[in-house]
């Protein structure tokens, strides 16, 4: 059996931000006992990710490192009508990802303790984001 549910994430500031809390409430009731979650993110400059979700140094150090990977404001991008941070957003969610899939076990969702899911929110407005959440079972 498959469910399906598309929600819209509040409004979030650029950078790193545990949004599990907010699946987890979403979901509540829809999950199995066993089966696996996908969740997909609608957007070409953010992404999702499943990472350290303890230390909230992680989520600076995650800015930090992919702002030097793909720098803004580089005079060799030729897409510049939306902003310096616009094209930069485009590869960083490429290099990211835009979906993950998780385990469920015993109605629950089968991370590791100190694994989180993440928004990365690459632009400096981007707005509220749209996520399907996908249960097989």
């Amino acid at each position: 059996m498959i469910k399906q549910k598309e929600i819209v994430l509040p409004r979030f500031r650029r950078g790193y931000h545990l949004i599990d809390y907010i699946i987890e409430e979403e979901l509540k009731g829809l999950l199995p006992e066993k089966g696996i979650l996908n969740v997909f993110i609608k957007h070409t400059s953010a992404a999702i990710t499943l990472n350290e979700n303890a230390d909230p140094s992680v989520r600076t150090d995650f800015e930090s490192i992919m702002n030097k990977l793909v720098p803004e404001g580089q005079t060799w991008y030729t897409h510049t009508t939306e902003g310096d941070d616009d094209m930069p957003a485009h590869i960083k969610a490429s290099l990211i990802g835009n979906s993950i899939t998780i385990p469920i076990s015993n109605g629950r969702l089968n991370t590791g303790m100190w694994q989180g899911i993440y928004l990365c929110e690459f632009r400096n407005f981007g707005g509220s984001r749209k996520l399907v959440l996908t249960v097989y079972s």
